[in-house]
């Protein structure tokens, strides 16, 4: 399962406009081009594509401040520099305040792996606008994201297929075509993005952002990373600690984990979300309409499960929602505390036999529009998991420890669990068990963890301040739900994140918000 980036949201609609990118190829040779000298050509921003969820043009900031795009030249492979070159689609909104008093350019990475920041960062742009006094809000479409050489696999109706599948098989002949189909998913990808696919380590990324840095015009790089935003702000942390200007992580991966430990955490992570969600609808003064007590919440909504393994209901026509959509679904709700009376009215609709708002949240979590078009998030997603990740698991593999995940997580634990085969026939070696992040010389990196974070665990922002080095990680607690912290709007962690943004003042270690 991926893990998209879900900052607050006031409306599903936004949630679904949010995960969204557009494709675009591989540039020629460029060896004339000195890159970190290039200029930006900044223009008014285009309307999003079909495969960029489709809509309007961004809208202006409050205050009537305009996103500018511009497209920035990479090589395609860092070991080759002077070769061929793709383009990283880039947006930004200018620093409001004096201009005496702009640090420079606060670069956002939203997460996925696969999230656009072409897109979410004006989606969201109004909840960091208090940033804008010191910093012109950069983000960028990741290499192999959007219009930054995105990666093409399946078609939209290949895709429609291929997510109503059965996810967690419950017979050989089930194993065999889950793993069958996600073969013919990954030679698509082979076949349609061959050339990108070796090039989309979180390494390469992290090498692009300090040519932004350059071509931005700013001695450091000054970071705002969310959820796998976090990993990759680490790894750049790494690469160039006497780069790293004032750098916050939101939302924080545990960089010392492989697949399997991750993905058992976010079984446990779900698990904890799923608790929370249960506690709170029964605990208001009205009745709960999906259950009178926190545990038969969670047993109705087992049961419809297993019903829905047995036979979906009507969903978005002609589409049914099936076992694994609403699993996903149900997990997609659970990334914000937001989008928890959709959950309940999700399953009061699913209980009646209609499951459209449950594969609307599905929908949201695959890159679906209301088109029937899809982003490539999903095809990003595994494409730089499986650069990233050496390990390849087997049906075997996956067998062996169901009951490990089952213990984690009664809901979510097999999905989880069959989720591990993504990168079967992958055509790319990974590149290592797990990211490495020390960053020994880097200034102060804040790293704040949410203990409700169903997606990055809360124990993971305390393994990345460890990881980071002595005196480079500082860690700040949320007491709070949902995944990340910022977005929560909480005023202690507002005023925590945007004091070292702004001021360069550094929280106390251990500081907790709640």
């Amino acid at each position: 399962m991926p893990n998209p980036p879900r900052p607050r949201a006031a409306a599903l609609a936004i949630a679904v406009a949010l995960l969204s990118a557009s494709l675009a190829g591989c540039g020629g040779s460029e060896d004339s081009v000195d890159l970190p000298s290039q200029p930006l050509s900044w223009k008014d921003c285009p309307a999003p594509a079909e495969s960029e969820g489709g809509g309007d043009a961004p809208s202006p900031l409050p205050g009537g401040a305009e996103w500018q795009c511009a497209t920035m030249k990479a090589p395609l492979d860092w070991d080759d520099p002077k070769g061929s070159t793709i383009g990283i689609a880039l947006i930004r909104a200018k620093a409001s305040g004096n201009k005496d008093r702009r640090i420079g350019s606060l670069i956002f990475n939203f997460g996925g792996p696969g999230g656009s920041g072409v897109t979410s960062l004006p989606a969201f742009g109004a909840d960091y606008a208090r940033l804008r006094a010191r910093y012109d809000l950069v983000s960028f479409d990741p290499r192999g994201v959007g219009r930054s050489a995105g990666v093409e696999c399946e078609d939209d109706e290949q895709l429609d297929e291929y997510f109503q599948q059965d996810s967690t098989p419950d017979d050989t002949a089930e194993r065999t075509k889950l793993v069958d189909n996600i073969k013919s998913f990954n030679r698509a990808c082979e076949k349609r993005s061959g050339k990108t696919l070796p090039h989309l380590r979180t390494t390469d990324a992290a090498r692009d952002m300090d040519l932004m840095r350059q071509v931005l015009g700013d001695d450091r790089l000054h970071y705002f990373g969310i959820s796998y935003g976090t990993e990759l702000g680490g790894v750049y942390a790494h690469l160039f600690p006497k780069k790293v200007g004032r750098a916050v992580f939101d939302g924080v991966v545990d960089p010392t984990q492989g697949p399997e430990q991750s993905s058992l955490g976010q079984a446990e992570g779900f698990q904890l979300a799923l608790d929370n969600y249960a506690k709170d609808c029964t605990s208001k003064a009205g009745d709960c309409p999906v259950g009178d007590s926190p545990q038969e919440v969670k047993e109705k909504i087992a049961k419809l499960l297993d019903e829905l393994d047995e036979k979906p209901i009507p969903g978005i026509f002609p589409r049914d929602l099936t076992q694994t959509a609403a699993t996903n679904g149900i997990a997609q709700s659970l990334y914000s505390q937001d989008f928890w009376e959709y959950l309940t009215e999700g399953l009061q609709q699913a209980y009646d036999g209609d499951g459209k708002i449950l594969m609307l949240l599905s929908d949201s979590m695959n890159g679906r529009n209301e088109d029937g078009k899809y982003s490539n998030i999903q095809a990003a997603n595994v494409s730089i998991n499986c650069a990233d990740d050496n390990s390849r698991y087997t049906a075997k593999d996956v067998e062996a420890k169901l009951p490990e995940f089952r213990a984690a997580s009664s809901l979510f634990g097999d999905y989880l669990a069959w989720g591990m085969l993504g990168c079967t026939g992958w055509a790319v070696d990974g590149a290592a068990d797990h990211p490495d992040v020390g960053a020994t010389g880097s200034a102060p990196i804040l790293v704040v963890g949410n203990t409700g974070d169903p997606a990055t665990p809360f124990e993971g922002a305390r393994k990345m301040a460890g990881a980071l080095g002595d005196g480079v990680g500082v860690e700040l607690t949320y007491k709070g739900q949902g995944h990340g912290a910022y977005d929560s709007g909480n005023a202690c962690v507002h005023s925590a994140v945007d004091g070292y943004l702004l001021d360069g003042t550094v929280p106390k270690e251990g500081t907790v918000c709640s």
